[in-house]
């Protein structure tokens, strides 16, 4: 998770004044560089056809330290087609790939192998048996799966051991400790019940701007969330009603983001529907959760209308303590940004905040809030493709293939876009960010559907110095914790950074928001302020640490103490 920013920034309030932006470079900030950092790597979901609902979400991607040497290393969740499906073949396998360092990814090699499920979406990542190395779980349209890190030597294959139940269609999923008793809980999120001989072939009433196009989700059959209370050890209890979870709250679920949306010190969760109501789960403090999506106003659009939802971005834009929920929707729908009012909810602002009108044609996936040019505030990158490839047919007023987009923030809560790299018009999906080579900066690892695993590197090094002399002095400072007992990453801990002009909390957490897991590291922005006068660290447990006159440009690494 990334949090970033220097004084509190305007959405419905007047901000203070702010220094004048850096000069922003003519090019993208991002440059493709898959074909030199992981050349020849893609995935596969079902026909190019698409004719049915199961092969349009695509894969799942995630970053997190697989073997401990302080880089993020990449897993890639591949999917399957319906022609093995019926053969009763296993799908291609999630694979895993280690970072040289310098953000080059390498084959991990045998130990790391994973056979291939059913049909694989989404990940989670976390430490679940509190050995100090991080786990995966992976979901599928199948029953969800466990693999246990074996010293940071290989992964095994523990899913008859886990507890899970059920064969559902997953799509994301994240690592929680829900009721704060030190080992990690796990969220899955399900969409629709899903039989190809059942399900109609394109036609007939699956029309969509009078073209006939793949059926579903509306007209199909939702499945509800689970969740598993973990038990320390690599194994979990069933506890999907017991926790709150229960069957009549149903949605076609497709993200999830861990968020304490009211700083009350417990885990809540977040869920982006397609086509129903979102879910905002709040946690009673004691691990189980009461649904208050409407409550809090996250669950509709600004007008009422409930929205075909993708993708989860999580930040605190204003610099009140509480996130905002950025949300990606369905072309025609624009993104959604849920502006927090305190304890009381949320207001949507995606309007006056610059984000409708551009994000309108774009059907939008994985996305976050990150600070990419470490000038200070919060911007947002949203990955974007349609589910139809009839879009590109005349009338339908988009495409198949769409240009990702950056969302700049002006310093004052107001967003500009441009293209987010290099890149083509691409049909993309799942994303994952985290500092792949080490230089500070942002960058981000995502899926182009039946296509390559895109690597986008940063470049703000090649726009700091140029000929005439550096634009602006920026400075940054990542945060990474190592809690005591089993949950060793400390997911869930707040970090609050100040320095001369201000101060931010930042979240722990490694959901990504769209089938994607993310670094366990918290990362602030500083802009012209070199030295931090303070790291303040609220952990899972309710104790605290705290430091004075911290370096910067660095990851700054801090232990729990036992008292």
């Amino acid at each position: 998770m990334l949090c970033l920013s220097l004084t509190p920034l305007l959405l419905a309030f007047q901000a203070p004044p702010v220094p004048p932006p850096a000069q922003r470079p003519a090019a993208p900030l991002f440059l493709a560089d898959e074909a030199e950092a992981l050349p020849g790597v893609t995935t596969t979901c079902g026909s190019r056809a698409k004719d049915y609902i199961l092969e349009v979400n695509g894969g799942g991607v995630g970053l997190a330290d697989f073997d401990n040497d302080g880089d993020p290393d990449l897993v890639v969740v591949d999917g399957s087609t319906l022609e093995r499906v019926a053969k009763g073949e296993p799908g291609f396998p999630p694979r895993v790939f280690l970072n040289d360092g310098t953000g080059r990814f390498t084959p991990a090699g045998e130990a790391w192998a994973m056979g291939g499920g059913r049909w694989g979406m989404g990940l989670a990542t976390g430490d679940v048996d509190g050995d100090g190395f991080v786990d995966l779980a992976i979901t599928q349209w199948g029953p969800t799966r466990l693999f246990l890190n074996r010293g940071g030597k290989g992964l095994a294959e523990v899913t008859d051991k886990a507890g899970f139940v059920g064969s559902r269609w997953g799509t994301s999923a994240a690592f929680l400790d829900a009721d704060r008793d030190g080992a990690l809980d796990l969220a899955v999120i399900n969409y629709l019940v899903f039989d190809p001989a059942v399900v109609p072939k394109p036609g007939g009433d699956c029309t969509w701007k009078s073209y006939p196009v793949m059926c579903g989700p509306e007209g199909l059959v939702p499945q509800h969330d689970q969740f598993y209370r973990g038990l320390g050890d690599g194994r979990f209890e069933h506890a999907t009603e017991k926790a709150g979870f229960v069957p009549s709250e149903a949605g076609y679920g497709l993200g999830v983001m861990t968020v304490d949306y009211d700083a009350d010190g417990d885990t809540d969760l977040y869920v982006a529907n397609d086509s129903t109501p979102n879910h905002l789960w709040e946690n009673q403090g004691d691990g189980t959760f009461v649904e208050r999506g409407f409550q809090r106003g996250v669950s509709h659009d600004a007008n009422g209308k409930e929205q075909a939802s993708m993708g989860i971005a999580s930040g605190d834009l204003d610099g009140d303590g509480r996130d905002e929920l950025l949300v990606t929707n369905f072309s025609g729908e624009s993104i959604a940004l849920y502006a927090s009012k305190g304890r009381l909810g949320f207001r949507e602002r995606s309007s006056s905040t610059g984000l409708a009108g551009p994000s309108l044609r774009a059907l939008s996936w994985g996305t976050s809030f990150v600070d990419v040019d470490l000038d200070g505030d919060l911007d947002a990158f949203v990955f974007n493709g349609h589910v139809y490839p009839q879009a590109d047919l005349s009338g339908t007023d988009t495409s198949y293939a769409q240009q990702d987009q950056l969302f700049v923030n002006d310093g004052a809560g107001k967003f500009s876009v441009e293209p987010l790299s290099n890149d083509p018009p691409r049909v993309s999906r799942a994303s994952a960010h985290g500092d792949i080579d080490g230089d500070g900066d942002v960058d981000i690892v995502a899926l182009e559907l039946d296509g390559a695993v895109r690597v986008l590197r940063n470049r703000l090094d090649a726009f700091s110095h140029p000929p005439e002399g550096p634009l602006r002095t920026r400075h940054w400072l990542g945060v990474r914790l190592k809690g005591r007992g089993k949950n060793t990453q400390a997911l869930g801990a707040r970090v609050r950074v100040e320095w001369e002009t201000g101060s931010r909390w930042c979240e722990v957490r490694t959901s990504g928001g769209y089938q994607a897991s993310i670094p366990a590291e918290v990362h602030f922005g500083l802009g012209a302020v070199s030295t931090a006068r303070r790291v303040l660290v609220r952990w899972p447990s309710g104790k605290e640490t705290q430091i004075e006159d911290v370096a910067v440009d660095r990851v700054l690494v801090l232990e729990e103490s036992p008292q």
